[in-house]
């Protein structure tokens, strides 16, 4: 199976080229912002399966460079996707928690009303439709909270923040499941090996880590197992204001993906371990 990987030097990315033989095409070969180039690759591949791994991430830069985040998660998304499908490649795509409003408690099926609260959610959900809207063997894997020993994420802050400082204040009202990319990059192998030979279902599916948790239970477990002795006191999102609003339950339902292709939620306190042992923190 031949994979064509979008996305070269992001969390997920790196971790499809380190658990596959994949071709991953980085901005000089295939940028987003350049959607010729994106259609132009695959038009000239040769790959069974395409996976995008690459987005506009910056969720509070969005608020303002509109543009960009539109070109990249959506319009771009859209024509890549109308390419594979008249070449009849199934097109696996990453999206987010953040399509959803935010409210409530349960965690949200992929059947549930959307409702993003910011631009980036707007356009990730934009590029969502687009890729349906292609018609061709696709599959949209929204995930959440995603984290690795690679690029900038959440693990890597409060390693960084915890040494520095004996407390930290951290938001405790937002809950949802930490991901790390491995897990993401395992779970797109899986996916794309059944649709590879025909037996997987085009849709939208689910996957995030286990157990649900806010992000300073997040922060207090990182502490705790890479033995940093670091206070975290949960506080209310509206006392740490951002630019974008965040939604408050970024739980996921993750039952078809389960269901479908077989892949369990994991344990994101087990995945975060070999994360911290990859940094060097615990042993």
């Amino acid at each position: 199976m031949k994979i064509l990987v979008f996305g070269q030097t992001g969390q997920v990315a790196t971790e499809l080229q380190r658990q596959a033989e994949v071709t991953a095409l980085g901005r000089a070969e295939a940028d987003l912002t350049d959607s010729e180039a994106c259609v132009a690759a695959i038009a000239a591949t040769d790959a069974d399966v395409i996976i995008n791994a690459a987005a506009y991430t910056a969720v509070d830069k969005a608020e303002t460079d509109t543009d960009t985040a539109e070109m990249v998660n959506h319009t771009t998304v859209g024509e890549m996707a109308v390419a594979a499908a008249e070449r009849d490649i199934p097109f696996l795509h990453i999206s987010t928690d953040y399509v959803f409003p935010g409210g409530g408690e349960a965690p949200w099926s992929t059947d549930d009303a959307t409702g993003p609260l910011g631009v980036y959610g707007a356009t990730k959900l934009r590029g969502e439709q687009a890729v349906q809207a292609a018609d061709g063997p696709h599959a949209i894997l929204r995930t959440s909270w995603v984290f690795s020993a690679h690029g900038n994420n959440f693990v890597k802050t409060m390693l960084r923040l915890g040494k520095e400082r004996d407390a930290l204040t951290i938001v405790g009202d937002q809950i949802g499941g930490p991901t790390a990319a491995g897990d993401i990059a395992a779970a797109l192998i899986t996916m794309a090996a059944q649709f590879d030979k025909g037996t997987a279902t085009s849709g939208v599916y689910h996957f995030s880590g286990v157990p649900d948790c806010s992000w300073a239970d997040f922060a207090a477990e990182i502490f705790a197992q890479s033995g940093i002795d670091c206070a975290v006191t949960p506080i209310p999102t509206t006392d740490y204001p951002t630019p974008a609003t965040r939604p408050l339950n970024s739980r996921l339902n993750c039952s078809a993906t389960t269901t479908n292709f077989g892949i369990a939620q994991p344990d994101w306190k087990v995945s975060l371990r070999r994360v911290l042992i990859e940094l060097g923190e615990v042993t």
